[in-house]
């Protein structure tokens, strides 16, 4: 069985190059999602999210491998952020953070296969007398983003200001964009065994023509 890695199929999406703008056409895809608010490094409910959408993201691997015969790599943890006041990002008020943490799924994964994933997660954890309470929050949906601006970042996320700073006060006006939407981040590094000086992040910014 051939497996679909989507990090190798939209290297145009998952694997920019580090420092360098680049606009893309980002299509409408099928996610797992979780949604939440505070801050990731002190919030439970943040570590519930994640550790939610890897439990059901293996076991959708898992039952399309078995009934499909399909079999596909489980793709990179993502988050959304927003807050009501923009300069909450570039000052790291995480706590005033709203955040829809999600990982992609690929086309041929059905609401159905979804729906049996997460009474097969909720069984098993069940049976471990493992308490996974955002199992609940799980949800499956399409979501696009149509014309974005992203670029790569290497080192630790709390050092991504520089950056997105040059993003709103320098690319976007010399490119006659503005921004819209959700602010995006592709996680490509697990920070639980990377050095926060080799992490990289995608950071993807939906736009629209300024004006």
């Amino acid at each position: 069985m051939l497996n679909h890695d989507v990090k190798k199929e939209r290297k145009d999406l998952y694997a920019p190059k580090a420092g360098e703008f680049v606009i893309v056409d980002v299509p409408e895809m099928p996610f797992l999602m979780v949604d939440g608010h505070g801050d990731p490094n002190t919030a439970p409910p943040y570590t519930e999210a994640v550790e939610a959408l890897y439990t059901t993201s293996y076991t959708v691997r898992a039952l399309a491998k078995a009934r499909l015969e399909k079999v596909h790599t489980v793709a990179p943890l993502e988050g959304l952020w927003s807050a009501d006041d923009w300069e909450v990002f570039r000052t790291r008020e995480k706590s005033a953070w709203d955040w829809t943490m999600m990982i992609a799924q690929p086309d041929w994964i059905t609401g159905d296969l979804v729906d049996d994933a997460l009474k097969a997660a909720e069984k098993k954890a069940a049976a471990k007398k493992k308490e996974l309470p955002a199992l609940e929050r799980v949800r499956f949906a399409p979501y696009a983003e149509g014309r974005s601006v992203q670029i790569l970042h290497r080192g630790p996320y709390d050092d991504e200001g520089p950056t997105l700073r040059r993003l709103h006060d320098e690319f976007l006006p010399a490119q006659g964009l503005e921004p819209v939407g959700r602010h995006h981040e592709i996680y490509l590094s697990d920070p639980r065994k990377t050095e926060p000086a080799k992490l990289r992040t995608i950071l993807r910014q939906p736009v629209t023509d300024a004006g």
